[in-house]
């Protein structure tokens, strides 16, 4: 299958909880690459490319929230793949 690409943006309590760290380790784990950085606005935005079922699975685990965070809303957006590598918290 085509890689794809998604950008998330998860609003609520995500900074300060180790959110970027986690969302990092659950990327790499998957073999998804992109990023996780904290935006201005106190939301946490991420970038997944990589194996659709893979990907999704990376924008749930956002949805849900890891360990102390508490999600209000998610945006996914789809976008064109770059041919990332890695997985970077920013």
């Amino acid at each position: 299958m085509d890689p794809v690409r998604r950008r998330v943006v998860a609003r609520g309590r995500v900074q300060g909880v180790f959110f970027r760290d986690a969302t990092r380790r659950e990327a790499e784990r998957r073999g998804v690459a992109g990023y996780a950085r904290n935006r201005g606005d106190g939301a946490v935005e991420s970038v997944f490319e990589g194996d659709p079922e893979a990907v999704r699975a990376m924008v749930e685990f956002v949805r849900g929230g890891p360990g102390h965070a508490e999600v209000s809303g998610v945006e996914v957006s789809e976008e064109e793949p770059e041919g990332l590598r890695g997985f970077a918290a920013r």
